[in-house]
């Protein structure tokens, strides 16, 4: 009899178990965020107000950079097609918010994971996409050649970041009282510094090399100085409560990390799909397992990805890379095969 007891409670168990598994297997796969996407057919994109190689808008209100590309390659993940995105610029101070009432499906803008932001605003941090840290940039004549030399110096800085308050740990933790000159938009900040207000800007190293290339008279009159204050590493963010769309976000941008891990480019995605047979390739395209319906996309969606924006290498060198006007280097943005920080979780 307690055999028989223990078997059946053992099976009542083990059914609670599966419907258990299949209500959240159900409930994982029921995005709000991806049905407006798909209602709308288009993702609209939050970036910054003009950051170049990051998020910026030509002329003709094309967006480029490395911030958008992200949405691009969603987008092309998502919807068939990396042209379906609206972009919303936002600055610092206007962009959790825009995330957090729905105005905006996805934050790709320069924006650093924290644990302060990633417990308290409501919000998933996604997939670092630039390892950065905080710097400083003065005019080369100057002469200073260390941020230790600001003692009592004004220094230009955007409000609404966690730039600021670095700054304010740095200066006490050095002794140094130095002086925030505080500004809300970045083209003020921008104006500021080389109008002569500040003797100093600090924001994301990556950041000081984009505004002085973009917005520097001559770039040769302005350094940026050796040390980083501080870890910044960026990504985007989506909404929290929605798991199927932050699921979607980072394997796509896995994807394209993983891609680039194993030489699948925009030029040969195509033909590394029906020639390849490296089984991890071959598993990242679609050819051998069906990858995509995990994640409640289609068998090709990251071949449309690659497609679209090219790998995690490929983005970065047409962005920000040693050929454009940012000059920089990969560093720790390289892979980890190469003595980088970029890995990507394995896409299987």
């Amino acid at each position: 009899m307690k055999t028989g007891t223990f078997t059946l409670q053992r099976s009542m168990v083990a059914l609670a178990g599966l419907a258990i598994a299949a209500t959240v297997s159900t409930s994982a796969f029921a995005g709000k965020t991806l049905d407006a996407i798909k209602q709308r057919d288009q993702l609209v994109c939050g970036v910054n107000t003009g950051l170049a190689g990051f998020g910026s808008a030509d002329s003709q209100g094309k967006w480029t950079g490395l911030d958008v590309d992200m949405c691009r390659a969603v987008a092309a993940a998502v919807l068939g097609s990396a042209d379906k995105v609206r972009y919303v610029p936002l600055s610092a101070p206007q962009r959790f918010t825009a995330l957090q009432s729905g105005e905006i499906d996805i934050l790709s803008r320069n924006t650093t994971f924290t644990l302060t932001r990633d417990g308290s605003l409501g919000l998933h941090q996604t997939v670092v996409t630039f390892y950065d840290g905080q710097g400083f940039m003065t005019t080369a004549k100057s002469g200073l050649k260390s941020a230790k030399q600001l003692k009592n110096a004004t220094v230009c800085v955007q409000s609404g970041t966690t730039t600021e308050k670095n700054l304010t740990d740095f200066s006490r933790a050095n002794n140094l009282n130095i002086k925030p000159v505080v500004f809300e938009k970045l083209d003020a900040t921008n104006a500021a510094y080389f109008a002569g207000r500040c003797k100093a800007y600090t924001t994301d190293a990556s950041g000081l090399a984009s505004i002085r290339s973009k917005e520097a008279k001559d770039p040769k009159e302005h350094v940026i100085l050796p040390e980083l204050i501080s870890k910044e590493p960026l990504g985007p963010l989506v909404r929290r409560g929605d798991d199927e769309w932050f699921a979607m976000v980072k394997w796509v941008i896995y994807g394209l990390i993983e891609a680039e891990e194993n030489s699948v480019t925009s030029a040969n995605v195509e033909k590394q799909k029906t020639e390849s047979t490296d089984p991890v390739v071959q598993r990242l395209l679609g050819k051998t397992e069906d990858t995509g319906k995990l994640v409640g996309l289609d068998r090709d969606w990251m071949v449309r990805a690659i497609a679209a924006t090219g790998n995690y290498g490929e983005i970065f060198e047409r962005n920000v890379g040693e050929k454009t006007p940012l000059a920089l280097k990969r560093g720790v943005n390289a892979l980890w095969t190469k003595g980088g920080l970029q890995y990507a979780i394995p896409v299987r």
